[in-house]
């Protein structure tokens, strides 16, 4: 009796339980792909090297998010945790504004006056 090769690739699929199973993995997989567009860094860059410290960048700010959000925004109840509406786009803006705030950034420059200690570092 020939043994049937099953391809991890292209998975012979019987039943609908088999096709759950096999796709199931590429949902979260396509999900955190979606959720990772959201923070990555655009660039011009061609160095492979910083092109995926930037991916792995985008990926730890994923994990960091749904870490906080399971733990402190989340509640704990019977049958599971409720997960409270906070965007991963909410979380990456509160980000931006705290860096914004720790470097002491302008974003914006006061009409009408001469220029203050704060615009030399």
């Amino acid at each position: 009796m020939a043994r049937q090769r099953r391809s991890r690739d292209a998975p012979f699929i019987q039943t609908p339980r088999d096709a759950r199973y096999h796709y199931a993995k590429r949902f979260g997989i396509e999900a955190s792909y979606r959720l990772s567009e959201q923070s990555i860094v655009t660039t011009t860059i061609q160095d492979p090297v910083v092109r995926l410290l930037y991916v792995v960048v985008s990926l730890l700010l994923q994990n960091v998010w749904r870490h906080l959000h399971w733990e402190y925004v989340a509640t704990p109840r019977r049958g599971g945790r409720r997960l409270w509406p906070w965007s991963f786009q909410e979380f990456i803006n509160m980000l931006c504004r705290a860096a914004w705030t720790a470097l002491a950034v302008r974003r914006a420059v006061p009409v009408n006056r001469p220029p203050d200690d704060r615009f030399y570092r």
